[in-house]
């Protein structure tokens, strides 16, 4: 173990737990009845069967779930006539001012909006929206939004989490009749179709068309076959030094005459494949580590199928995170290591570390955490209805499947933008004619992967659901961790626009550490926040760090006050790594250990990244 941090009193060995009277034993449960022993689980088994049918028809949406918000939203707003007056009074009050504001409307171009769409809602951006009529019917949908969001807030009785829900719901409905939308009311169409004869709209049915075949076929999208891993994506040299059936391990090829001293460790999300952090040379944080001077290893997870059903959570943390960190420590041994983890990687890499704490293992020279959560209360619209409905709901499609397929996720991610990701897309491609180009980041986002059954149920319901890790009730190997025993210092780094790791939750991590955590707060959203290279425009973030002993700020508080910098945050993590660690500079070292059993298997990518 190494020396305790300055200023932070060494830790007293475990005491030998207290002699005490054995507790009485219970009494055995009873036995069940022989017609329950023979006919229960058949019976069950054919409710398991029927549920994932729905669950396939609904696409692992429990309809109870949805029904039960619902019901508790009608039944307590049938019992609030005060809100009912209230809404009712809203709507005159809004429609009046609206028929009033016409008039200027009708006239002006410039006549002030009586309301202003939410920032990042592109909708009605086109200067066309800003005349008459058109400029008068986004304003009446956007009123619409209002109104009906107001609906759902401080109803008498109604749980916040069915308040919410209620509210995503609706924003969903009251999405599809948005007038921009529907083409015949949409202003930029209209102007498209005339100037073009109708031509717009043919190419748009044959994006359709095309895209309705890519379907059938599980074709990449259109473009995507022009960004393929280890040809164009995921190039950086390097070679597979470790194989298990979960994951693959890579080391990076050094770039420079001398590497510091400590390696890095990088453990992406299973949800995703690892080459986002390695896209084109130009966007990938792997390459431009190594061109600082790190050895960096990163671990390439298997694509589950049927086969893996089994596969648990804690599985990942073994197989996954402590066998890539006992093969980087055969590489390199005697080196402490620093850790980082992107998303769920970062959750699992925060479990392993405060187990290894527990255990006594001070591997980890630093442990840094993009978009990562580790406290789930406010998990974000991501999990919303994740409940016990939904999660039963879930584990009977996985059940039937082995694995939560592609589409559920996809399906999920869009819902959460369905301004940008859906309905602008589907004018864009199918009544426009248009096509957005390809990027490596839209090809990586394709490339998309499964999820164990038995992994995301426990992770679903102990994390998500039941929130052990920060409740301190998570076990691992039958003895409860905790994120407090972590000694390495911490740097986080949370993404303004992110619907799937809200930064508010990803900040969470210094209210439950006992160490130093700096915290960043970058623009961009839960991927474009963190591939962020430096030299590209419009990017800023704001950094400070919170000694162990410092009081705890709150995220507002804290956005109030750090300090802003414009650029990528890619240097500043840098400078940090260099400080986390020893400062040494040495050569670089082998490509695997084949002296310790540990050859090289292959060249970069691997094949685990292959997997479809």
């Amino acid at each position: 173990m190494s020396a305790p941090r300055p200023g932070r009193a060494p830790r007293k060995p475990a005491a030998a737990p207290a002699v005490t009277a054995p507790s009485p034993v219970p009494p055995p449960p009873p036995a069940a009845a022989p017609e329950e022993a023979q006919f229960g689980p058949t019976f069950r088994t054919f409710d398991r069967v029927l549920r994932a049918a729905e669950a396939r028809i609904t696409q692992g949406l429990s309809p109870t779930a949805i029904s039960g918000a619902w019901l508790d939203w009608a039944v307590h707003l049938s019992r609030a006539p005060g809100k009912r007056m209230e809404l009712a009074a809203r709507a005159w009050i809004q429609g009046l001012r609206w028929l009033l504001w016409l008039r200027h409307a009708a006239t002006r171009t410039d006549a002030p909006p009586l309301i202003r769409a939410n920032n990042g809602d592109a909708r009605f951006t086109d200067p066309a929206w800003h005349a008459f009529p058109f400029n008068a019917l986004a304003q009446a949908h956007l009123l619409t939004e209002a109104w009906w969001t107001e609906a759902t807030r401080g109803v008498p009785g109604l749980s916040h989490r069915h308040a919410d829900q209620v509210a995503f719901m609706l924003r969903q409905i009251v999405d599809v009749w948005a007038p921009s939308n529907l083409p015949w009311m949409n202003p930029a169409i209209g102007q498209r179709t005339l100037a073009e004869f109708g031509t717009n709209l043919v190419r748009g049915a044959g994006n359709f068309l095309d895209d309705l075949e890519r379907s059938v076929t599980g074709a990449p999208p259109p473009g995507a076959e022009t960004f393929r891993p280890g040809h164009e994506l995921a190039i950086t040299p390097g070679r597979v030094v470790f194989r298990n059936e979960l994951m693959e391990l890579i080391q990076y090829e050094p770039a420079t005459p001398k590497v510091h001293a400590e390696p890095v460790l990088i453990v992406p999300a299973w949800i995703m494949k690892y080459y986002i952090l390695d896209l084109m040379p130009e966007d990938s944080l792997v390459r431009w580590l190594v061109g600082q001077g790190f050895t960096v290893f990163m671990v390439s997870w298997k694509n589950p199928d049927e086969r893996d059903r089994d596969t648990s959570l804690d599985d990942y943390r073994r197989e996954g995170v402590m066998a890539a960190l006992n093969a980087v420590s055969t590489i390199l041994p005697d080196r402490r290591v620093h850790g980082c983890g992107y998303c769920l990687g970062g959750t699992i890499l925060s479990i392993a570390a405060a187990t290894m704490a527990r255990d006594g293992d001070d591997r980890l020279a630093s442990l840094t955490l993009f978009a990562a959560q580790t406290d789930f209360a406010e998990a974000g619209e991501l999990m919303l209805f994740v409940d016990e409905s939904q999660l039963a709901f879930l584990e009977d499609m996985m059940w039937d499947r082995g694995f939560l397929d592609t589409n559920q996720m996809s399906g999920a991610f869009q819902a959460l933008r369905s301004n940008d990701l859906v309905w602008s897309r589907l004018m864009r491609d199918y009544v426009l004619g248009e096509r957005t180009p390809m990027t490596d980041l839209f090809a990586w986002n394709a490339d998309q992967t499964r999820m164990p059954a038995r992994m995301h149920g426990e992770y679903l319901r102990g994390l998500f659901l039941e929130n052990r890790l920060t409740a301190g009730r998570f076990a691992v190997e039958g003895r409860v961790i905790a994120l407090s025993d972590i000694e390495a210092p911490i740097f986080a780094v949370g993404t303004l626009k992110d619907h799937i790791a809200p930064w508010r939750s990803v900040y969470k991590i210094s209210l439950f550490s006992d160490t130093d955590v700096t915290f960043v707060l970058t623009s961009g959203g839960h991927n474009a926040g963190i591939v962020s290279p430096p030299g590209k425009d419009g990017r800023h973030f704001q950094a400070m760090t919170r000694v162990h002993d410092d009081r705890y700020l709150d995220p507002d508080s804290w956005a109030a006050i750090a300090p802003r910098q414009e650029g990528s945050w890619w240097p500043s993590w840098a400078e940090w790594l260099v400080k986390a660690g020893s400062a040494e500079m040495v050569a670089p070292p082998s490509m695997g250990a084949p002296g310790r059993g540990l050859p090289p298997l292959g060249a970069a990518p691997g094949t685990y990244i292959l997997m479809k």
